[in-house]
């Protein structure tokens, strides 16, 4: 079984393009979760000193799965985010 962290990368307050990652994110987690798999989603300020340098992105929102960024400036839809995920399953 493989572990994977997903982190929604956005301003704080989120804006609606980051809530709605967040959500996609959430829900496309929550599926592959029912298969059994072991996903963590958190939601990092991308103002914070840390992200920036951690990730370098500044365009929300960005999504990053296991430390790698994925998706930069734009909201995907949870078929493209459980793509995502399953790729990094393997």
């Amino acid at each position: 079984m493989k572990d994977i962290t997903v982190e929604v990368i956005g301003v704080d307050p989120p804006c609606k393009r980051c809530q709605a990652t967040l959500k996609n994110v959430e829900e496309a987690a929550s599926a592959l979760k029912a298969s059994g798999f072991d996903i963590r989603v958190s939601k990092l300020n991308m103002v914070s000193k840390d992200v920036i340098a951690k990730y370098g992105v500044v365009v929300s929102p960005s999504l990053a799965v296991n430390g790698v960024v994925r998706i930069v400036g734009k909201v995907p839809d949870i078929k493209e985010v459980e793509r995502i995920l399953r790729a990094a399953i393997k």
